[in-house]
């Protein structure tokens, strides 16, 4: 499914909505269409642009959004780059392995492709003769974005930051 970026007044990424929740906060003035996909959507009185980005026409107050931890999350953060070896990743890796402690936190996860994942095991880096490319942390800007859609529309890009991390 097709989702619309909403942007606060602020030009702020909000949140994603699906193309009906983004139609009816523009057919009730509530958003103007900042972005199209160059396609129309039709009724029976109507044909309007297809919304690709949207903008409130009022400032909405928003806390802070903390980015879930996830697989995905993870691997967007790291650019789907093994952290040990700059490879491409296919697992993610508690640094400080579970079994010792470790948690399950943004600051001792990383992206690791499958030989490097397999070769630290249940140890740590240094024990295993690996060393960290960076040191993970967890993402303040609009990851959840990134991990919230399928596909990012190039139409978005200009109103996301383009550094997940800081």
């Amino acid at each position: 499914m097709r989702r619309v970026l909403v942007l606060n007044a602020s030009y702020q990424p909000l949140n994603l909505v699906n193309v009906k929740r983004a139609v009816v906060l523009v057919l009730k003035n509530k958003a103007e269409i900042i972005e199209e996909r160059g396609e129309h959507i039709h009724s029976e009185r109507m044909t309007m642009p297809y919304p690709s980005v949207i903008r409130l026409v009022y400032y909405v107050s928003i806390p802070y959004r903390a980015v879930s931890l996830s697989r995905r999350a993870v691997f967007i953060r790291d650019g789907h780059t093994c952290q040990y070896c700059g490879g491409r990743a296919e697992s993610i890796d508690h640094i400080i392995p579970r079994s010792r402690g470790g948690g399950h936190v943004w600051e001792n996860v990383v992206a690791a492709c499958s030989r490097c994942n397999t070769r630290k095991m249940n140890r740590l880096p240094s024990e295993a003769g690996l060393k960290l490319m960076r040191k993970p942390v967890e993402p303040h800007n609009h990851i959840w974005i990134f991990s919230l859609a399928a596909d990012i529309h190039p139409t978005w890009e200009p109103y996301l930051e383009t550094a997940l991390v800081g």
